[in-house]
């Protein structure tokens, strides 16, 4: 077994990828790598995660300070499932992955160092957010938490279903 096949990564995941939303498969096709659910957490500063595009998209805009303390999961992945996460979301060009503070709601994972982080504790994962926005997207609605099937009625086009859309005739 080669070294970089143990290291391991936390990323967390606010939008599609969350558990019951549309892209949450992805996490679990061992095809893109693997990675494990951690702990449900929120950021522990304030971001605007607003839904937008012709797509309903969301989007966590690296504004620290404003919105909403962000609710979300906390992953570990191997480094195919990091590398394939930096593909799907576009990393550099549409997101940036970049470490955050996270407070633990609730660890659901294995123990780390022998101990289970408590509730109310502080660690850090990898998010991706995005500094490359249009120019209303500040003062779009920010949300706490995401949810493709929510009371908002901006539920996500998946990648299929525009692909499907944008067949050339």
């Amino acid at each position: 077994m080669c070294s970089s096949s143990l290291r391991m990564a936390r990323v967390f995941v606010y939008g599609t990828l969350k558990k019951g939303q549309p892209n949450n498969y992805r996490m679990f096709d061992s095809a893109n790598g693997r990675a494990e659910f951690l702990a449900s957490a929120r950021t522990t500063q304030r971001y605007p995660l607003i839904i937008t595009t012709e797509y309903n998209i969301p989007f966590l805009l690296n504004l620290p300070g404003q919105g909403h303390l962000v609710r979300g999961e906390i992953y570990k992945v191997d480094d195919q499932m990091l590398k394939y996460l930096d593909a799907l979301e576009s990393v550099p060009t549409m997101y940036q992955r970049v470490l955050v503070k996270l407070e633990v709601i609730e660890w659901a994972g294995e123990a780390e160092g022998g101990e289970r982080p408590a509730a109310g504790s502080i660690t850090e994962a990898f998010v991706y957010n995005t500094t490359t926005y249009e120019p209303d997207w500040p003062s779009l609605p920010c949300y706490e938490s995401y949810d493709s099937y929510g009371e908002h009625g901006l539920e996500y086009v998946t990648r299929e279903a525009r692909d499907r859309c944008h067949v050339p005739e």
